[in-house]
């Protein structure tokens, strides 16, 4: 299943206006998010749809059988991401 919409259907969903949801973060999210909002300088709600990017994009690569790799800054060696 793809996370993202293609063809006729992607073009008719960058169309679209802005859709209001209500969400409830449990506290380890809710702390990620306020991270995220101080390393970026960033609002919550920008920092939200970019991660919401970056996840339906990794979770692509994920399922076309692709890998994701990180190399942490005092790292030499790369680690594969495992996603649960």
């Amino acid at each position: 299943m793809s996370t993202l919409p293609k063809g006729a259907a992607a073009q008719e969903w960058q169309n679209a206006g802005p859709t209001r949801i209500t969400v409830n973060l449990a506290p380890k999210a809710a702390a990620a998010l306020d991270q995220a909002v101080k390393l970026t300088g960033d609002t919550k709600t920008d920092t939200i749809n970019r991660a919401l990017q970056i996840y339906a994009y990794l979770e692509r690569v994920s399922q076309d059988g692709g890998a994701l790799y990180t190399r942490p800054a005092d790292g030499d060696e790369l680690e594969r991401l495992h996603f649960v």
